[in-house]
């Protein structure tokens, strides 16, 4: 054998004795070294778990009576594993169940079909959990019904009856708080892959309001059984079986009976403005405890019925939510809806004018209207009301008097050119409101008001510059009008700028600032109490099923107004003579409990969908009792016209709720709250527990 020879031998057998190492360490590595983690994996592909859904927790008010709990239905359930024995995969059977329960066949094809057995677009209703666990197909049956299904198995073999847990509102005492207490659902794909969250298919979780915000503590543990099948999907053990533990209830600030007060109050006021000859569609009131920023009641129009989604929506249920001929009822308007706050924005411009040296003690001119540049503002209806004091002004709601301040600090603060460090003394006095900065209460997609300073100007003319400096070519037919052509040249020219008009339409709260109505309470909320700042929260404890408390949520303070206390006590004053000889006089003529607050008649730019110019806004902000403060109430009904006729009437009323007022007279015994302060101890919790009726 030559060199070359042996050298090619040599290379050959080195070659063979790294491949057998290589071979031989990978047969270590997936034996000994992956071994754990291959056996799980090839387990995971022969087992598969049954999820037992755990009771859901209740979500109670500050007494403990359930405003969200579980009742008992009869579910009609399919068994995959039996019915897909069936020559023709169990159609048949499914056809005479459908035709018996009133059901369309596909809706129940789909409902027990698995989300991976179905194309990706047809998978709405499809099964999360697994074939080995029966399948509801409805959760209300009639229990006569369910006999003849459970005595007939030759007719509908795999089918079966059984008790099931439900999520339920039970509106008692008319209430429905829809917006506060959301609502639960399946979970869906994108649960199940885009949450950190550990989740179980075939469970219900929140998908709404306080039902969402509190899911972790208000679901609780699912029970897991654990079945081994082999290649034909044939059971042959158990490797595990756990029993669910129930969720955790959730103790709310909400008083039933205030709550149910409130929505009233609210449908109340927005058929009113309806019968006043305005469109009136929406509205929202809230109530807090402006000692703590609890929320006591919240309500929003158009609402829903929560307990619709666990009966399941039609198509056309799910699409009147979102409609906006419908007015959009899943929309929370307390804290989602954004508006502009009109003259109740006045309380505001009091800080700053006495930020900027004004004796709020003094008299000022309240003409029929006043000279911005190249154009006149009119005073409300266009009228002079000659020389008054900064009180009376605020009281009637002078607009002319805030125009002229505002325009003379604009000019101070250098107008179109403005100074490197301008006094800006309405934009900070509302900075001190915390209105750019959300109300942070434990509910979720709560918008942002949006305060219209000079960052805000330079923002939004980055957004649309372009579209305002090719407005002919990208504006729509109806948006070429000759004003809106004008507006669009001036906004190309200096849309960055915070121009004359701008700034007097800030001071009466008219223009680009929009808050929620949540926003302006807390705003209310701090005058009445001295300057505090309150996060408003929902949510008071987390408590187990045997009492123990889990968690407390303690009010949380966001900071105080930066202004004197005098300022704040003129104001205070400034508002109960709204109440007194004001635009509020007509409304609470005769009430036996002092309020104070203020209107507001938003102007709004815009049409309906049918066309029709959309109507001002209405308002009315308010807290009491005036001398000792404990309650803010605020009202907002879209398009309903004036703020007192409106919303004055729907406060009112919310507060003869809260102070046991019939006619002008307090009535002993019916007020909601007796020692004039919400609860601060936690209630016993019973899904029994009834609400206290209020004489």
């Amino acid at each position: 054998m030559n060199q070359r020879s042996r050298l090619s031998l040599l290379v050959a057998q080195i070659l063979i004795v790294s491949l057998l190492t290589a071979l031989l360490g990978r047969l270590f590595y997936l034996q000994i070294a992956a071994g754990p983690k291959y056996r799980d994996a090839a387990l995971s592909i022969q087992s598969r778990d049954v999820v037992a859904p755990a009771n859901r927790g209740l979500i109670v008010d500050a007494y403990g009576v359930p405003m969200a709990l579980n009742k008992v239905g009869l579910a009609i359930t399919i068994d995959r594993i039996e019915i897909d024995k069936q020559p023709d995969e169990g159609v048949a059977v499914m056809q005479r169940l459908a035709k018996l329960l009133k059901l369309n066949y596909n809706d129940v094809y789909t409902n027990t079909r698995l989300c991976g057995e179905l194309p990706v677009g047809k998978r709405a209703g499809c099964w999360t959990g697994s074939r080995y666990q029966p399948i509801p197909i409805t959760k209300e049956a009639d229990p006569d019904i369910a006999l003849q299904i459970v005595e007939r198995p030759d007719q509908f073999p795999g089918v079966d009856a059984q008790p099931i847990s439900i999520r339920s509102y039970p509106g008692l005492v008319n209430v429905n708080a829809a917006h506060v207490l959301g609502y639960v659902g399946p979970l869906t794909e994108d649960d199940l892959t885009k949450s950190s969250k550990q989740y179980f298919r075939s469970e219900t979780i929140g998908k709404a309001g306080l039902e969402i915000q509190y899911d972790s503590y208000l679901r609780g543990t699912p029970g897991i059984r654990t079945l081994i099948v082999d290649r034909k999907e044939a059971i042959t053990r158990e490797s595990q079986n756990t029993k669910p533990i129930a969720g955790d209830h959730l103790v709310t600030s909400l008083d039933i009976r205030l709550q149910a007060a409130a929505e009233q109050a609210l449908a109340d006021a927005v058929k009113r403005g309806r019968a006043n000859g305005y469109t009136s569609d929406s509205g929202a009131a809230v109530v807090m405890d402006i000692k703590t920023g609890r929320i006591l009641a919240l309500a929003s129009y158009p609402t829903y019925d929560p307990n619709a989604f666990e009966k399941g929506l039609t198509v056309q249920q799910a699409s009147d939510l979102f409609s906006e001929k419908k007015a959009v009822p899943a929309l929370n308007r307390a804290l989602q809806g954004l508006f502009a706050p009109a003259s109740t924005f006045k309380s505001v411009s009091v800080v700053a004018a006495a930020a900027a040296g004004y004796d709020l003690n003094a008299s000022y001119n309240c003409p029929s209207e006043v000279q911005v540049g190249t154009r006149a503002f009119q005073n409300f209806d266009s009228r002079d009301q000659g020389r008054m004091s900064l009180k009376k002004a605020i009281a009637v709601s002078c607009d002319t008097l805030w125009y002229q301040i505002a325009f003379d600090e604009w000019l101070r603060d250098g107008g179109l050119r403005p100074k490197s460090s301008p006094n800006d003394y309405f934009f900070k006095a509302a900075q001190s409101f915390h209105i750019a900065q959300k109300v942070g209460i434990d509910l979720p997609s709560e918008s942002t008001s949006r305060l219209a300073d000079r960052n805000y100007k330079k923002s939004w003319f980055q957004q649309n510059k372009d579209f305002y400096c090719n407005y002919k070519t990208r504006a729509t037919k109806a948006q070429q009008t000759p004003f809106l052509i004008q507006l669009a040249a001036e906004n190309c020219v200096d849309g960055d700028k915070v121009r004359a008009g701008d700034a007097v339409n800030f001071s009466i709260g008219q223009g680009d600032t929009v808050v929620t109505p949540l926003k302006l309470t807390q705003m209310y909320a701090a005058i009445g109490n001295g300057g505090t700042i309150w996060q408003a929260t929902v949510g008071k404890a987390i408590v187990k099923t045997d009492g123990t408390v889990v968690k407390t949520i303690e009010p949380q303070k966001l900071g105080t107004l930066n202004t004197a206390p005098s300022t704040i006590k003129f104001l205070q004053g400034a508002l109960r003579e709204v109440v007194v000889s004001g635009t509020g006089a007509g409304v609470f003529a005769g009430f036996p409990i002092e309020v104070s607050g203020k209107t507001g008649t938003g102007q709004v730019f815009g049409r309906n969908p049918n066309g029709t110019q959309k109507d001002d806004t209405s308002w009315f902000a308010s807290f009491a009792p005036s001398k000792n403060p404990r309650f803010a109430v605020v009202m907002m009904v879209g398009q309903g016209g004036f703020g007192a006729s409106t919303s004055g009437v729907g406060v009112r009323h919310i507060y003869e709720a809260i102070f046991g007022v019939k006619g002008n007279k307090v009535i002993p015994g019916a007020a909601i709250y007796p020692t004039g302060k919400p609860p601060t101890m936690l209630p016993k919790i019973s899904p029994a527990t009834k609400p206290k009726e209020t004489p």
